[in-house]
């Protein structure tokens, strides 16, 4: 983001010069601060766009009544989502993946949406990869950018994936890949399909709505479907153990996005009991349903997210949820050790 505003800088700076050099009348010089001004302007809407985390279409889970004709079914990989602006790859969060040289060639110009993805059950090597401050290419060689949309607004999605299909296949980059849409006849096909990919080590899969537009937030146009519904909570402290667990941490005690609070005692290795995550830090956790007072049922750890790439130099941090304003809200409350929040 600096070097934006450095390069504005610079610019500034030689046009007073050119202006004092050739002593321009008064309404010329008017005309010329203008024409900065509006230089400045654009230049600092620009790295604001750069700073700010992309509103990104986003799933909703999946129920049954959905007219399931009305939509197209993939694979669910688990990846780290990608925005590719023509130029660079941003994660949900706003910051730039540092790809080594190479990765990206033969990338159309056009925006891109997908995911990094380095082959099924391999979630927490990719995130290592794609964290990493200075990219070692013999790291990257086997990670591919899992194109599933076209972001151009006012086109149904079938008209974006024809797009997108010709794009991919014109690129010629190994590194490119097109994510495979394909149709599904019911309730029982769609299950048999997501039961196909867990068995071989998948995630799941996600429905696609075929006349949807591309828009941000959740909604139905985009629908996840697993053997598991899983979420995100903010860390609020780790909660000592007893018994076999007496010197570890026994449970973690977590933060919705909405301020409720809640422990999650399972789903945790040795290691991440002698070593639990951090205050601050946003964990993802699968469970089944919610009780009647509205928390998770049988919360079981996942993963500590820790997807997004490290900033560039001056960018702010965020502890929460990258792009998500309630997670970020709860991240805060979390640090604050529950201020607000409602303990169950």
């Amino acid at each position: 983001m600096f070097t934006v505003f450095q390069a504005v800088y610079a610019r500034f700076i030689r046009f007073i010069h050119f202006v004092h050099v050739l002593q321009l009348n008064h309404s010329a010089r008017r005309a010329g601060l203008a024409q900065v001004t509006l230089v400045l302007w654009l230049a600092l809407g620009a790295a604001a766009s750069f700073a700010s985390p992309r509103e990104l279409p986003l799933a909703n889970t999946y129920h049954r009544g959905l007219d399931l004709s009305a939509y197209w079914v993939s694979e669910k990989y688990d990846g780290v989502r990608a925005y590719w602006d023509g130029e660079r790859l941003w994660s949900r969060g706003g910051h730039p993946f540092r790809a080594p040289p190479g990765f990206t060639d033969g990338f159309p110009a056009q925006p891109l949406d997908g995911e990094l993805w380095l082959g099924r059950g391999r979630f927490a090597e990719l995130s290592g990869i794609v964290r990493t401050v200075e990219p070692a290419p013999v790291d990257w060689q086997s990670v591919h950018y899992m194109v599933f949309d076209l972001p151009v607004t006012g086109v149904p999605f079938t008209e974006r994936y024809r797009r997108l299909k010709a794009l991919v296949a014109a690129a010629g980059s190994r590194h490119l890949k097109l994510v495979e849409q394909a149709p599904v006849a019911s309730h029982e096909a769609l299950m048999r399909r997501m039961h196909e990919v867990v068995s071989a080590g998948g995630e799941g899969v996600m429905l696609k709505r075929k006349a949807s537009l591309y828009q941000g937030g959740r909604s139905d146009d985009l629908v996840k479907v697993k053997p598991y519904e899983d979420t995100e909570a903010v860390v609020v402290r780790a909660l000592p153990g007893q018994g076999k667990y007496e010197g570890q941490m026994g449970s973690l005690l977590v933060a919705l996005p909405n301020g409720r609070r809640f422990r999650i005692g399972t789903g945790f290795s040795d290691a991440e009991r002698a070593r639990p995550p951090q205050p601050g830090q946003t964990v993802t956790f699968r469970f089944r349903g919610y009780t009647a007072t509205g928390l998770p049922r049988f919360a079981s750890f996942l993963r500590v997210r820790d997807d997004e790439p490290p900033g560039d130099p001056g960018d702010p941090g965020d502890p929460g949820d990258p792009g998500d304003v309630d997670g970020r809200k709860a991240s805060a409350k979390a640090s604050k050790d529950g201020y607000g929040m409602t303990e169950s």
